[in-house]
This record gives C-alpha cells, structure tokens and sequence, in this order.
C-alpha cells in the first residue's frame, strides 16, 4: 500500500479532534485500566509507523537502495521503534537500530521487551550509543540510509535535550540535509505534542505518525513545519477510554 492509500485507509483517524499530549497519555493509560496490555498498544503502534516507512521508501523509489535505520530513545517511544525495525526487517528490509540511552538499554518495561526480540534477531543491525561521541560516530554514514526512523522521545518531553539525545537529534538533521527522508514516531522528537513549540534542537520531520487521534501541537503552525506529512494511525484504544 503507498502512502495515499495509507492515508485513505485511516481517513477517519485524521477527522477526529485534535487531543493535546496530556489527553492521550490518559487515553493510553484508560485503556490499559480496561484490559488492554501496553505491550499490545506498542506492537500497534511500531506495525502502523513500518508500513508508513515502507510505503514511503517506495513512492520515493528507495526502498532497498540502502539501510533503514532507527534511532531509538530509552523510553516507550523507542519501544515503538524496536517493533518498526522488527516488522521492517519481516518485510524485507535491511535495517540498522542505534539505541540511544546511557545505560545502553530501554528503561520501560514495554520498551525492554520489545529491544530483547530485536537484539536477538541476527537479521538486525544493532548499535550501542550510550554517550554523544558514539552517536556522532553512529552518525557518519548515515546519509547512506534509505530512510531514518525518529523514535528517540515522545510525549511528555519538556526542556534542553542532553547528550545522547542531543547528538542523536543534530545526526537526524544531518540526514535530512543530505536528502535522507525523516519518518517521525508519534511526534518530531522536542516537539511539543500540546504547543507544537520545539526545543533547540528539534527533529524536522517529512513524515511524522502519530496515534490514536491527531494532536494539537502537530497542526499548529510551527508544529506543522516540524512534523511534515502527518498520518493518524488506529492502535487499539477503544472510544470509552477517550472519556475520562
């Protein structure tokens, strides 16, 4: 499916009502209080951002022309990220993970579970960058990449970013100025979801999927530049958990 069709297919996400960041954070939360495991929000969720990377990669002719590589923060986003490189790597793809964290490894429960099926499928490339030196040197071919996957931060980010995530942020700019499309997770990392005011750094996306229901800080002006195209993707929250 291309990315029109993408976009038709969940043509009804996108008409529903923009929600700010704190809204979906209780969605999320409301959801998991009536049975519905986080573990399978994410799986939803990395399953939608890999067939908009696919599909992007093939309207613009560059899919299998090099690596797709993901850039993957400590928290849930970048569990969203570990599910896109693994579905990726299913549908043929070469696929390269930096996981970008001081401590090497996720720190959510979702996260972690998700990185262990990565880091045990000898099909993906997988690079530790605990620190902003290893990042930069992560950062040097990356304009070889087919498409970069932005999965460092997500909601609920407030402030400066600090190393890795910083370096990580400037290498992704690095790759949008080499022509090297940017697909986002949810929102542009230090882009707020609520506001659309970015931080400094911030990722400027061409492509950003976000999740459940739009956002208001995505279609806002200024949010608007950063994230670039934007689709809505269903993951499973039921309507009753939009009512707290």
């Amino acid at each position: 499916m291309d990315l029109r069709g993408l976009r038709q297919h969940w043509a009804g996400r996108t008409a529903l009502p923009a929600i700010s960041a704190e809204t979906m954070t209780g969605a999320d939360r409301r959801a998991q209080a009536l049975g519905i495991p986080g573990q399978r929000l994410m799986e939803h969720a990395g399953t939608a951002v890999a067939a908009a990377v696919k599909a992007l990669a093939i309207d613009l002719e560059r899919w299998g022309t090099g690596p797709i590589v993901i850039l993957c923060g400590p928290g849930n986003n970048g569990g969203d990220g570990y599910v896109v490189a693994r579905r990726l790597a299913l549908a043929g793809a070469s696929v390269v993970v930096a996981v970008v964290a001081a401590d090497g490894r996720p720190t959510s429960p979702s996260s972690a579970r998700n990185w262990d099926r990565v880091a045990r499928d000898a099909g993906i490339v997988k690079v530790h960058a605990p620190v902003a030196r290893d990042v930069a040197m992560f950062g040097l071919g990356i304009d070889k990449a087919a498409v970069v996957v932005d999965a460092l931060l997500g909601t609920g980010v407030r402030g400066a970013l600090r190393d890795p995530i910083r370096e990580a942020v400037e290498v992704i700019g690095r790759a949008r100025a080499a022509g090297v499309p940017i697909v986002a997770v949810d929102t542009p990392t230090a882009v707020d979801l609520s506001s659309g005011e970015p931080s400094d750094p911030a990722v400027i996306a061409d492509l950003t999927v976000t999740f459940h229901r739009p956002k208001t800080g995505l279609l806002t002006r200024r949010g608007a530049r950063y994230a670039g195209k934007i689709l809505v993707a269903p993951i499973g929250i039921p309507a009753e958990a939009d009512r707290g």
